[in-house]
């Protein structure tokens, strides 16, 4: 009896190289993405395809020929993927690639297949491939789970190779979400874990901090001496100094880098110095949260259009930036951010621009966090409610229909 020997990885460079797949259906849905962007010239038959298949050949990124398989398909061909429902297609397209040496595999038959399609990921440049080294022990649930993650600690930061950076030296602007450390992006938890210095808002995702290594310099953005400089300028400022000496940077933001974050301010001051930098899209608080708390900023037949406001400045005083009398007039939803203090003001100049003051009003505070609490109210009677409940910041306000619907509980 043949001795079973483990397969041989490897990568295929595919580049304007013939590949033939055979079978229109689901795996072919699955596998063809990857061998499109691997560049090559792939040629399928089948009499049918998937929806999402037929649209690959509609917009040229593959050839399509609407017949069964016939001998002579593989001809040129460097790589065949098999996966027909026609058992006596498939022994007979794998016996071709056999005679034409070409390295085939069957998505009906692994162990009759001369290569095995391995679990594949990728995180910034790197590509992730599992393979189970025991042929007859192969197990694609426990292959797709361990390159999870591998993927998973390579975008977290949790696996990093020692001495080894995979990122120069600047600063990232890094959205940290709502408040929940599970709702930053991957791309941002990553670089979190690859950064000499955090420069951290107090509304950024605090628990996330408490994972960095010791070596990791930790700054409250709210306690920089300011000296003769405003507080933005100071922070601009040890941005800048720290990624001159070298380091890897760290802006973590709460929400959204340039929903009211002062993001662009920083990525300006940044340029102007001539440092490097990446800005890293976060989940805003107006969507998010809203969320959270069983609110759709739109729903169907209710608000088709959702406008964010910022509240730090009350309507009455002439640094204001927003046309509240509009705002009035829309009839979707208004999401009003940094507004606890003000939502009095901003309630009685609604109404006075014709806003009725039965519009129902939700106030969810610190969303999305293990302190998330909602308080429901109407325009006439919001003022009061913030000071009943004793609602503090930071406060996401919804104010329309929305905020009256009822979804079932949430888990």
């Amino acid at each position: 009896m043949a001795t079973a020997h483990p397969a041989y990885p490897v990568g295929l460079r595919l580049t304007g190289r013939r590949v033939v797949v055979l079978g229109g259906g689901q795996v072919a849905q699955r596998r063809l993405p990857a061998l499109i962007a691997a560049g090559a010239d792939l040629l399928l038959v089948s009499p049918e395809a998937t929806p999402s298949v037929e649209a690959m050949a509609d917009t040229g990124e593959i050839t399509w020929e609407r017949r069964p398989y016939a001998d002579g398909d593989l001809t040129d061909a460097w790589y065949a993927l098999i996966a027909t429902s026609d058992p006596t297609a498939n022994a007979a397209a794998s016996a071709e690639a056999d005679r034409r040496r070409v390295w085939c595999v069957r998505s009906d038959d692994a162990d009759a297949a001369t290569a095995w399609t391995p679990a594949t990921g990728h995180s910034e440049g790197v590509t992730v491939a599992v393979l189970t080294t025991d042929a007859k022990g192969r197990d694609p649930r426990h292959t797709a789970a361990i390159r999870d993650a591998v993927v998973e600690g390579l975008r977290d930061g949790t696996l990093v190779a020692p001495h080894h950076r995979t990122r120069t030296p600047g600063v990232a602007l890094v959205g940290g979400g709502p408040g929940d450390p599970d709702l930053i992006t991957v791309r941002g938890r990553r670089l979190l874990a690859e950064a000499d210095v955090v420069i951290a808002d107090r509304l950024g995702p605090r628990d996330l901090l408490d994972e960095l290594p010791p070596h990791v310099e930790v700054i409250d953005a709210a306690k920089i001496p300011y000296g003769r400089f405003m507080a933005q300028e100071a922070i601009n400022n040890a941005l800048i100094a720290h990624a001159k000496q070298g380091k890897a940077v760290v802006r973590l933001k709460g929400g959204d880098p340039f929903v009211f974050g002062r993001g662009m301010e920083e990525a300006q001051a940044l340029a102007e110095a001539g440092i490097p930098c990446t800005v890293v899209p976060g989940i805003s608080s107006s969507i998010s949260v809203p969320g959270a708390a069983g609110i759709p900023v739109t729903h169907r037949g209710v608000a088709h259009e959702f406008t964010v406001v910022s509240g730090h400045v009350a309507p009455d005083d002439e640094r204001s930036l927003v046309d509240w009398a509009a705002l009035a007039k829309l009839r979707g939803t208004l999401v009003v951010l940094m507004g606890v203090d003000k939502i009095g003001r901003i309630a009685e100049t609604l109404t006075a621009h014709g806003k009725p003051q039965d519009t129902p009003v939700a106030l969810i505070q610190e969303g999305t966090t293990a302190a998330q609490r909602r308080v429901d109210a109407t325009l006439a009677t919001v003022a009061d409610a913030v000071r009943t409940h004793e609602v503090r910041p930071p406060a996401v306000i919804v104010i329309g229909e929305v905020a009256a619907l009822n979804p079932a509980p949430l888990a």
